[in-house]
């Protein structure tokens, strides 16, 4: 197979490219056409990933467009449109992160739109027949698995949840199956099909359950880039726990980064609070390495603690920065699943619910329950939390394995 990196000791490529460009744009006979499935696909990413789990069945319709495109460079356009309209909360998560003005958030918001253009760009053929539904499957693929995984957001195949719940491996496979049909010209059968479950579903839409004896509790506490729980923040944390524990909850599921910094004085203040208390905290924290830090969830009892999971994959260039030290460290295909009292428990830490290959490599190893929880403190007024509660929900309901959920969202 010939390598994908263009070859830039050609001088007439980026010329080339942009002709194209042009063309795609300015062409007086497919300007309009092209404009339709821009803004189109532009709409699917905006709508479908409302942040409303009953909406994301749009974002199935993105492959449709994408086999119209009628080139490569459109192709790379409407992907552009759908992957920027869907991550629009980016820019201004950004800004409040770095403390910056909104220019870097719009860098960053573009620059991490390049691995889905570029791979649906390169994926793109003109050709009938099987070679456009192989090419998507290729495509969804690659986007779904390390290394470009990791920036794999709005992938359409979290719909699979809304449309075929309790499905499990088959409803994702009949999902999968419907996003290649959808590059045919069977597409609008296909998008069809996807609506009529989809309404079947909103008709008979349940909430995800919990597992019996489990609650999450949402905080409001604010924060900030490298703040973390203070004495007062921790003190008030454990009286939301103890007043869950009263209501008859056995095990308590706080949000990323409620313990803090974890350290034997942490350890002390949350074992000795909790005496008498017959609970089991799972709570996310933090531990300082030599290198950089491990972001975690840890259980807590009357009679001590332990790491329960580390995160597989940390927020890149925020949280991960593996070209240098001081970052959250990062193991892409560990602890799948952790077992705490014979429970099997799938941990999505933040970042990891908005991934594919997360979840999937939780799933396989048949979790008892899923625990998503988050620190929202950077999203400001954007929808990033609630299409990660959106995708929380999908997921769960396809393999229709019982929820809990806890965020720290501050007003």
């Amino acid at each position: 197979m010939a390598p994908m990196t263009p070859d830039t000791s050609d001088p007439s490529r980026p010329a080339a490219f942009l002709a194209s460009l042009r063309r795609f744009l300015y062409s007086p006979h497919r300007s309009g056409r092209h404009s339709i499935l821009v803004v189109a696909s532009a709409t699917l990413g905006i709508v479908g990933w409302s942040g409303n789990p009953l909406t994301l069945p749009m974002a199935m319709v993105f492959p449709a467009l994408w086999s119209l495109a009628g080139s490569r460079v459109g192709a790379a356009v409407i992907a552009a449109a759908y992957f920027l309209g869907a991550s629009r909360g980016l820019p201004e998560g950004v800004s409040i992160f770095f403390g910056s003005d909104l220019l870097l958030g719009l860098v960053l918001w573009v620059i991490a739109s390049v691995a889905f253009v570029a791979v649906h760009a390169a994926c793109w053929t003109a050709q009938d027949g099987w070679p456009a539904p192989f090419r998507y499957f290729i495509a969804n693929v690659l986007m779904s698995v390390p290394p470009l995984g990791i920036v794999g957001w709005a992938n359409p195949l979290t719909a699979a949840g809304i449309v075929f719940p309790g499905w499990g491996w088959l409803g994702l496979a009949m999902a999968m199956a419907l996003l290649m049909l959808a590059t045919t010209k069977h597409r609008w059968p296909a998008v069809a099909v996807v609506g009529v479950f989809s309404l079947a579903s909103a008709g008979l839409w349940v909430e995800p359950e919990s597992r019996p004896g489990w609650i999450g509790i949402d905080t409001n506490f604010s924060a900030g880039r490298e703040q973390y729980a203070d004495h007062q923040q921790q003190v008030a944390t454990i009286g939301l726990v103890k007043a869950a524990a009263a209501t008859g909850a056995s095990f308590i599921v706080l949000p990323e980064s409620a313990l803090g910094i974890w350290t034997p004085t942490t350890e002390t203040l949350w074992r000795t609070s909790l005496e008498g208390v017959p609970v089991t905290v799972v709570g996310g924290g933090v531990m300082l390495q030599a290198s950089g830090y491990e972001n975690l969830m840890i259980t807590v009892t009357p009679g001590g603690s332990d790491e329960a999971y580390r995160q597989r994959m940390p927020v890149p260039v925020s949280m991960w920065r593996p070209w240098s030290t001081g970052g959250a460290g990062a193991d892409f295909f560990s602890n799948a699943v952790v077992e705490l009292t014979g429970v099997r428990l799938a941990i999505l830490l933040c970042y990891e619910q908005l991934l594919v290959w997360p979840v999937l490599h939780s799933m396989w190893m048949k979790p008892d329950i899923m625990v998503a929880t988050g620190n929202a403190w950077w999203t400001g007024s954007t929808n990033i939390l609630p299409i990660q509660r959106a995708a929380s929900v999908a997921w769960s309901r396809l393999f229709n394995v019982p929820l809990t959920m806890a965020y720290n969202a501050p007003d």
